[in-house]
């Protein structure tokens, strides 16, 4: 079976992600296609962080709980059932890239779990990862690139 897979009709992989998406424009979060979930799985975890941030990798969003059988996450929208913890803008919802200079990378991290969770509003990526890390059944990702004009 091939491997599960996450991509976008918004930008390719390693492409750049339209302003739209961003704190330039309407800041919402962007359309996501997935493919290949293992019948295994029972959930779907979705990480979105920015390695190249000053400070260190800066999370954008983080999600749990999708429904194994989501294909796509509409643009601006969380799928029905599916939970969001905190990001680094102190807030429960998607955070578009916003470097503070020069290209920075998001990685659109997806991962199907062999259990769903039970995590409260606050979780960060942090509790997120500890909580799926012997539960990832397979994982995929999806890189974009930002730089402001």
């Amino acid at each position: 079976m091939d491997a599960i897979k996450i991509s976008s009709t918004a930008f390719t992989q390693n492409g750049s992600i339209p302003a739209k998406y961003t704190c330039d424009g309407l800041d919402v979060s962007p359309p996501l296609i997935i493919e290949n979930v293992p019948p295994e799985a029972k959930s779907l975890a979705l990480i979105v962080d920015d390695p190249d941030a000053p400070a260190g990798t800066w999370v954008h969003w983080v999600v749990w709980n999708i429904d194994p059988a989501t294909k796509e996450i509409k643009e601006n929208s969380l799928p029905r059932g599916a939970q969001e913890g905190m990001s680094d803008f102190q807030k429960r919802d998607y955070g578009g890239p916003c470097p503070p200079g020069g290209t920075h990378r998001y990685f659109f991290k997806l991962y199907a779990l062999d259990t769903t969770l039970t995590l409260g509003p606050k979780t960060t990526k942090a509790l997120l990862e500890q909580a799926i890390k012997r539960h990832i059944v397979d994982q995929s990702e999806l890189i974009g690139r930002y730089k402001r004009k």
